[in-house]
């Protein structure tokens, strides 16, 4: 059930209303934004709701039944708060946010929370982006606990691996800029080439590029693909790469017990079961034969 002061019930119990919608974002890095409907920026509890143009939202529902209920949010890119850049790198994802009502003419009737949940997948497209604002009870869909499987649960030089991954790590700079081979374009943020890795072909792959210098430094991509020297990523960079960029390059591991044992020598830490039987052999029954 939604509460509201007195004098806020009363407002929106009139003929006429002067309502605005506001919602506030705190991101994993604690950083805090506030964001608003109205045509003029709104301070509320000390906080500046900035006003935006373009923004939309899909309407606002809660299931009894414990299902996931989720929210669009759209609007353009019209905020130095919200550059493209960052979410594509995902910096919003999972992010904290409180849609509330208010009205905009009597901040201090106080405020009408209507939403509150986390923010899941980003889509952009030009200058506008979509953002799904799941519901609390998203956090009960997670799976909890650890399922039995042939392959390795542990990542690659985690606690549980206990590879060390510090002496595998190599750092290189890009020499070329290539386009992918699967043909999606964004070239400039897809893949590189660096002629000074001569390692065996498919020796990066499934490995994790972490950029140290140039637009993208900080953040990190996993290996599509590594032949001669060249670079493809799973998905394009949130800013181009340039000839030049700095990056370290960490191996992958595809989490096979053979991968473990050859490459790795590594299976007394594997954390699997290569041995469990499959489906076929669960399901399997007598036939007379």
């Amino acid at each position: 059930m939604k509460t509201a002061t007195s004098q806020l019930a009363t407002h929106i119990a009139g003929e006429t209303t002067t309502l605005a919608t506001c919602w506030k974002v705190t991101r994993k890095d604690g950083v805090v934004f506030g964001f608003t409907d109205f045509d003029r920026d709104l301070t509320i509890d000390g906080l500046v709701y900035e006003a935006r143009t373009g923004y939309t939202r899909s309407a606002i529902h809660t299931i009894s039944d414990l299902s996931v209920d989720n929210l669009d949010i759209e609007s353009a890119l019209d905020s130095e708060a919200l550059a493209a850049p960052d979410l594509r790198a995902g910096i919003w994802d999972n992010a904290e946010v409180l849609i509330f009502l208010v009205n905009w003419n009597a901040l201090s009737q106080g405020k009408i929370i209507m939403k509150r949940g986390t923010i899941g997948q980003v889509e952009l497209k030009d200058t506008i982006f979509k953002a799904e604002l799941r519901g609390l009870t998203q956090a009960l869909s997670q799976q909890i606990g650890e399922l039995y499987t042939p392959n390795c649960r542990a990542d690659l030089g985690d606690m549980r691996c206990k590879i060390d991954l510090a002496a595998l790590t190599v750092s290189s700079a890009v020499t070329a800029v290539d386009p992918p081979s699967h043909g999606s374009g964004a070239a400039s943020r897809y893949g590189f080439t660096d002629t000074a890795r001569t390692e065996a072909d498919d020796y990066w792959t499934g490995g994790l590029v972490i950029w140290t210098s140039g637009a993208n430094a900080g953040r990190k991509m996993e290996i599509r693909s590594f032949t001669a020297g060249a670079f493809e990523l799973f998905l394009p960079m949130p800013s181009e790469i340039a000839v030049g960029d700095e990056y370290a390059v960490q191996p992958g591991c595809d989490k096979s017990f053979s991968t473990c044992c050859v490459r790795y020598n590594n299976a007394v830490n594997f954390r699997g079961e290569p041995h469990v039987p499959g489906t076929d052999a669960v399901l399997s029954y007598p036939d007379g034969k």
